[in-house]
């Protein structure tokens, strides 16, 4: 597919859009746009973003994900949409719990993710941004879980994310005080990778995205998965299923061009296959 397609499929849509980037090939930015609700995730932007995904997912010319709000809404995402929630029951709300949701369609796609961070990420949005492989936070964003303020719990990962990213004392303290914290507190126990001011955000991320966007995208996909199963495995389990993704990737021509290119000492010229 071309990169039109994913754009294509985003013209459409009303709260999320998609562009892909002509300065750093093969890099596509998704903004959620709801600026009048703060870019909260209603049912309509976890639909239409479902269906962006879908399309980078199958467009060969997207090799890496940048996800932010519309600046215009001053957040990143600030949570999910609680309008929706005050006339659901339980039933009602399991039925729209069922996956597999936003949060786990993000970090499951194959290619590399980048949250930029560019306001608050609360509620909803900490845990979209919680789904993607890497965080990159605006300096004065807010990031944090205040839905028991709301008597009700994380329910997009975040009970589960959080203690992995960040270890079951800090979960536990921003899960049941409700508090937010700053990005530089969220770097220092781990829930944002890197911060930076305005004027560095976006070369950063640029710098970053480019860098991937520029490795194979099969051994992207096996390294994303390995990772990943690192915190659903043991460590002897681990490393048998990384020692088998590390040997499926001899059958790749990647493998091949990669080890071809190292020792002609010139840059690869990767298929992909």
């Amino acid at each position: 597919m071309s990169e039109a397609s994913t754009e294509a499929v985003a013209a459409g849509f009303e709260t999320v859009s998609a562009s892909v980037s002509d300065r750093i090939k093969g890099v596509a930015t998704v903004t959620i746009s709801r600026p009048e609700a703060r870019n909260a995730l209603s049912a309509k932007v976890r639909s239409e973003l479902s269906a962006i995904l879908d399309a980078i997912e199958d467009d060969d010319d997207v090799r890496v994900v940048v996800i932010t709000g519309d600046p215009e809404g001053k957040a990143f995402v600030a949570g999910a949409d609680v309008t929706e929630f005050r006339d659901r029951d339980a039933l009602e709300q399991r039925n729209v719990s069922t996956g597999p949701r936003i949060y786990e369609r993000l970090a499951d796609l194959p290619k590399p993710v980048i949250a930029r961070i560019n306001g608050h990420a609360l509620g909803g949005g900490c845990e979209l941004a919680m789904a993607c492989d890497v965080r990159i936070a605006l300096d004065v964003a807010k990031l944090g879980q205040p839905e028991i303020n709301l008597g009700i719990i994380p329910g997009g990962g975040g009970t589960q994310r959080l203690p992995r990213l960040v270890g079951e004392g800090h979960a536990m303290r921003l899960i049941l005080s409700g508090e937010l914290i700053n990005a530089e507190e969220a770097a220092e126990i781990g829930l944002v990778d890197e911060v930076y001011p305005e004027t560095e955000l976006d070369d950063q991320i640029d710098d970053l995205a480019e860098a991937m966007a520029t490795k194979s995208a099969v051994a992207a996909e096996f390294a994303k998965t390995a990772v990943q199963a690192s915190s659903t495995m043991s460590l002897d389990e681990g490393i048998a299923y990384e020692a088998e993704l590390f040997s499926q990737l001899f059958s790749t021509d990647d493998k091949n061009e990669g080890i071809d290119a190292f020792l002609e000492k010139r840059d690869p010229e990767w298929s992909d296959r």
